[in-house]
């Protein structure tokens, strides 16, 4: 017999917190520039975000209250890492940090140095810094603020008795209000008395402008951020954007996209009310059918009649789901959560973030925005792409529509002649989709941020969303002139080695919680690839977390698609299997992300691919 005490488990070796470096310099601090070291004794939580990524704005509001709660002992600092071409800007993110409403400081870094000092591969992660400066935690995709939130109190614990908490006003400096009639619109609609109305997204309002779109007519909301029913005056949105006219033309559905809701606008009486969604964000688990009222939506961004339903571009989940005023129910008609570019049956598609709808008898259009591309919907509920090719290829490129680009669009309007007009939303242009000669022009250029445009006779009149108004353009009878610009996604490829990669998908589930699998797995992995034949096995669905993947020597090069998921509760006697004391409905959370990794494939190259879903590789 051995008496001797067991020896310690070894302690993971601590991490420094790499420097935080950007060229576009620092936001939201009164210009003042900080370095880690400006920040010891604080709880830091970096957000790695691009301001495209609807996962991302997810993030933003998620933080919003644990931000509020621990304003004296943490600082999140949200690193601002462009996915597109136009999000490299400085000025662009100066726009989007105030149309999101971004209350902490923000690191400008254009050219990726700090997301690739922390070794990040997917937009948006996060990572916790202790007070003395080392990396705790690292967290990618949704939903892990309650596993932050209590790591926050066990590091405030933790570093007050060690002496190492300094608690106090953070760096955040707010900027000042610009005094516009709108900021940051959304979508419009043109009304049956001739006037606009206009979602004034970031003052979570509606605008009804008169015909010259400028002069107001009346406000719709309180102005702050809320969800609530009442008259023009006490309603509440949040961010609102899509517009559809329906009841003949006496109200309005209304995508309150922040509120993951569908509101009603009375025209009449100015009143509003909900018609679908609870306020919560639908998660994966969630019923995606029922009524209205009682199924969670997420993000809706845009709505528009088609086939004697309300259809909503789901951004949140990169579906497309349908609203029924007959029965008051919703509905998901096409999409599979998977992002990416699949077309086909509605039930197998494949969309990424779609923000923008237009009807016609036949077709329903929409910008399907992270894959920059022009889509449609036939009357079979069958999915077909017009222009666009996937996630990481865009650019402005006029010409036949199967070598066209686009960059992320927002807005598509049906143009009488049976062409469509694309808010081609950051090359800053109005492009023009022609199916009967299949050919792509360029209406416009030089309009800043167009998220929409609404056809009022002769004119079209566009939503320059950057520059706070609607924009009055007579429709062109000959295209721009402009000079072909293609772009690829640029982020550093990971070398491997061809044959057999190890994908593991780590994941620690937060202190106090497990994994649920009171109903079965709850886990679940997809892995698909570009080109497909970079995957020679290895592909497709399944619940455990790590696979081995099979990549094909003939291959050089391609993108890994990974998807993960996984559910814990809260660690009770009940998710055990035990009633006896046990919480019979413990807290629950989701936890998800999905993963475009660019690989190389090199002589000599790792045979093991970890991506941290949350915790730290060992």
């Amino acid at each position: 017999m051995n008496d001797s005490a067991p020896a310690p488990a070894p302690r993971r070796a601590r991490v420094r917190a790499p420097e935080l470096i950007g060229k576009g310099g620092w936001l939201n601090t009164g210009d003042a520039q900080y370095t880690l070291a400006d920040l010891r004794g604080r709880i830091v939580i970096l957000d790695f975000w691009t301001f495209c990524c609807i996962n991302c704005l997810h993030v933003l509001d998620e933080l919003r209250e644990l931000e509020e709660k621990h304003r004296d002992t943490v600082v999140i600092i949200g690193v601002h890492s462009p996915k597109f071409v136009h999000e490299a800007d400085h000025r662009a993110v100066v726009d989007a940090v105030e149309r999101y409403g971004v209350e902490h400081p923000v690191l400008d870094d254009p050219e990726l140095a700090t997301w690739k000092q922390y070794a990040v591969r997917a937009w948006p992660t996060l990572v916790v810094i202790d007070p003395e400066g080392y990396i705790v935690a690292m967290h990618g995709g949704e939903g892990h603020v309650h596993a932050i939130e209590k790591l926050v109190q066990g590091l405030e614990t933790e570093h007050a008795a060690k002496g190492t908490l300094r608690r106090g006003d953070g760096p955040y400096v707010a900027p000042e209000p610009e005094p516009t009639v709108l900021r940051f619109p959304g979508k419009a609609l043109a009304l049956p008395n001739g006037n606009f109305l206009v979602s004034d997204t970031t003052r979570h309002q509606l605008v009804e402008l008169a015909a010259d779109g400028e002069s107001v007519v009346r406000r719709i909301g309180s102005g702050v951020r809320a969800f609530a029913d009442g008259t023009a005056e006490a309603a509440g949105f949040s961010e609102p954007q899509g517009l559809a006219l329906v009841e003949d033309g006496t109200a309005v559905v209304v995508a309150d996209t922040v509120n993951h809701a569908l509101r009603r606008l009375d025209l009449a009486s100015g009143d509003v009310t909900t018609l679908a969604g609870t306020g919560r964000q639908w998660w994966q688990g969630s019923p995606t059918s029922g009524p209205a009222r009682e199924v969670d939506l997420s993000s809706p961004w845009d709505v528009a009649e088609f086939g004697g339903r309300v259809w909503i571009a789901m951004a949140g989940v990169h579906q497309l789901w349908a609203y029924d005023p007959a029965d008051g129910t919703v509905a998901v008609t096409a999409g599979t959560t998977n992002e990416g570019l699949v077309d086909g049956p509605g039930d197998e598609a494949w969309f990424a973030q779609p923000s923008g709808l237009a009807a016609t008898a036949d077709r329903l259009w929409f910008a399907d925005s992270e894959t920059s591309a022009l889509r449609w919907v036939d009357l079979e509920g069958a999915v077909h792409t017009a222009v666009g090719t996937g996630l990481f290829d865009f650019g402005h490129r006029d010409g036949a529509a199967e070598q066209a680009l686009l960059q992320h669009p927002l807005g598509v309007t049906a143009l009488p002649d049976g062409s469509v007009a694309i808010s081609d939303t950051y090359n800053h242009a109005l492009r023009r989709y022609d199916p009967a000669t299949g050919e792509v022009t360029t209406l416009a250029t030089d309009l800043r941020e167009p998220s929409d445009a609404v056809l009022v006779g002769d004119d079209i009149v566009v939503v320059e969303s950057a520059r706070h108004r609607l924009t009055r353009l007579r429709l062109p009878e000959e295209a721009v002139r402009v000079e072909s610009v293609a772009h690829r996604t640029q982020r550093a490829a990971t070398e491997v080695a061809a044959g057999a990669l190890r994908l593991d998908v780590v994941f620690q589930a937060p202190a106090g919680q497990k994994l649920d699998i009171r109903y079965g797995p709850s886990t679940r992995l997809l892995v698909s690839s570009t080109p497909p034949e970079l995957l020679l096995g290895g592909e497709g669905a399944g619940t455990d977390l790590s696979r081995t993947l099979e990549l094909n020597p003939a291959v050089a090069e391609g993108v890994l698609h990974v998807s993960a998921m996984a559910a814990s509760c809260d660690d009770t006697a009940s998710n055990s299997g035990s009633a006896a004391g046990a919480n019979a409905y413990p807290a629950c959370h989701v936890h998800q992300q999905d993963w475009g990794v660019p690989v190389r494939l090199t002589e000599g190259g790792a045979d093991r691919l970890p991506l941290v879903l949350a915790g730290m590789d060992g």
